[in-house]
């Protein structure tokens, strides 16, 4: 896609930066069904708690090679030195308890998958009914932080003992995979993720 910095887009996006605008054209707020896809951007937004969204994208495919693709069924079998060499690796966000956050989070996963059958993305969805909730936000200022179902998934997923997931990031990540479809009205992406067809 060729950038083009004069499009209508929601307020948060830096319209001179081609990483942020592709990402914010071609990626936020589209509907993502694909569990692993989901546990990734889940860690991924876990990994941003306390940063800005743009430093996590700059380092993301760094991130995503020294995770293995933040694939679950690799990470649950990470050890020790794998951990001592992502805290060695200056490409990633360098936070012991993120990188165990991670691993930890894998072997929930795991677990839902195998042990109890419950399809991650469909557990996901669940919370928001199974399709997107659209909002017409004219200003980025209106956009909430958190809400009623960012708290509830925030909750559960806590309660099944993962990490990095408060409503705030849950918030995010649900904005981000297109359960909440919170592009401006005016951005035109809004349309298309609205009209997105599973």
């Amino acid at each position: 896609m060729t950038h083009n910095p004069d499009l209508p887009r929601c307020g948060w996006v830096s319209k001179d930066d081609e990483l942020y605008c592709n990402y914010h054209d071609t990626e936020w707020g589209v509907p993502n069904y694909d569990s692993k896809s989901l546990f990734s951007k889940l860690i991924q937004d876990g990994m941003q708690a306390g940063l800005s969204w743009i430093t996590i994208l700059r380092k993301r495919d760094t991130i995503l090679e020294a995770f293995d693709g933040l694939d679950p069924d690799k990470l649950i079998h990470y050890t020790d030195a794998d951990r001592e060499r992502l805290l060695a690796n200056p490409g990633i966000i360098r936070s012991k308890l993120k990188i165990n956050a991670a691993i930890h989070n894998a072997q929930i996963f795991v677990k839902m998958r195998d042990e109890e059958n419950i399809d991650f993305s469909e557990y996901l969805w669940d919370f928001v009914g199974g399709a997107p909730l659209q909002n017409t936000w004219k200003r980025q200022k209106d956009i909430p932080v958190d809400s009623e179902q960012s708290i509830a998934m925030a909750k559960d997923l806590k309660k099944r003992g993962f990490k990095f997931v408060g409503p705030v990031i849950i918030y995010a990540f649900m904005q981000a995979v297109g359960m909440i479809n919170d592009h401006e009205v005016s951005c035109h992406v809004y349309e298309d993720c609205k009209n997105h067809v599973r």
